[in-house]
């Protein structure tokens, strides 16, 4: 009997997965394997054929080990939202040299030069897309700076694109319209950046990412949640070198003092800083305001005013 294939394998356990819940007919099990020899869905249990002729979705090609595998593949790159053309085009090396590694002679060169020129002309057609191409290297380059996830600079994108479609660009600059989306997509997917630290990477004033900010959200509809001062305990704390413990005793004063209305109307990150100095001194790990403030990005005097509001919350005075 042939010995089946790594992709083979792959696409049985693919189909494994989509058919999981799929039920025998004739006993009730749901012990369901896929047959890619014959395109059958075949019962464990009891034999009977529940689908045949099914699609085989693998490639029409085997191979055997990791080499033949990619000299046989014939896609690129997965598609991405953060380049203006979705990643669907096509680059000229810029090495001068052939498939075998030899280099070119001067006249191909001078010929993949005018090339390499044209191609990147060609990629905007349009004002829209040059606009969108700018905005995204804007993107990628602020989302590098605060060192956010890949998926944070998908959906950035996402928003920007949409942001555009719905013209909501005209009349702001395109600098303050991406760092709006980049601060919105970082609240979405619950990574703690505050509007201080993005404005730090941005190249457009605090005030006018935040009015942006609000009326692109309103207007898409991104419907965000507050922030929580619990998401940034964790980056506090180990930026200060402080234990579990203190980590711990922080997030516990942030809910026993948000449950009596204090977090109302407050910042998130001068919330989450006065509750870590507070339970520095409660672990007997003391860390001074300074020290805290030059953390959170966050004055000594919001610190000693929340502080002060979670001592009396928490029952010690």
């Amino acid at each position: 009997m042939e010995r089946p294939t790594r992709q083979r394998q792959q696409a049985q356990e693919v189909e494994q997965e989509a058919d999981e819940t799929v039920q025998c007919p004739e006993c009730d099990s749901t012990d369901i394997i896929t047959d890619a020899d014959q395109g059958e869905l075949v019962c464990n249990d009891c034999g009977l054929v529940i689908d045949e002729r099914s699609i085989d979705r693998g490639p029409e090609w085997r191979a055997f080990n990791h080499s033949e595998r990619q000299s046989k593949s014939r896609v690129g790159a997965p598609i991405t939202e953060t380049m203006h053309d979705r990643g669907l085009t096509t680059t000229i090396d810029w090495k001068d040299k052939d498939a075998y590694g030899r280099s070119l002679s001067s006249e191909k060169r001078s010929q993949m030069h005018r090339l390499r020129k044209w191609q990147e002309r060609i990629r905007t057609k349009d004002a829209g897309e040059r606009n969108l191409q700018f905005a995204l290297s804007e993107i990628d380059r602020m989302a590098s700076a605060l060192g956010v996830p890949r998926s944070v600079r998908e959906v950035a994108s996402v928003i920007y694109r949409r942001a555009l479609n719905e013209d909501l660009i005209r009349g702001r600059s395109i600098e303050g319209v991406a760092t709006s989306a980049l601060y919105a997509a970082c609240r979405q997917e619950g990574i703690p950046r505050s509007l201080d630290e993005v404005a730090e990477v941005s190249r457009v004033p605090q005030k006018e990412i935040g009015r942006t900010y609000r009326y692109i959200s309103q207007e898409l509809g991104l419907e965000l949640k507050p922030v929580d001062p619990k998401q940034f305990v964790p980056r506090f704390a180990s930026a200060l070198e402080l234990s579990e413990e203190v980590q711990a005793k922080a997030v516990e004063i942030i809910d026993v003092s948000a449950e009596q209305g204090l977090l109302s109307g407050k910042s998130p990150t001068g919330f989450a800083a006065a509750a870590i100095y507070a339970a520095s001194l409660l672990c007997n790990e003391k860390k001074t305001q300074r020290e805290v403030a030059d953390v959170a990005q966050v004055t000594e005097v919001t610190i000693r005013n929340r502080y002060q509001e979670q001592i009396e919350a928490m029952g010690f005075r």
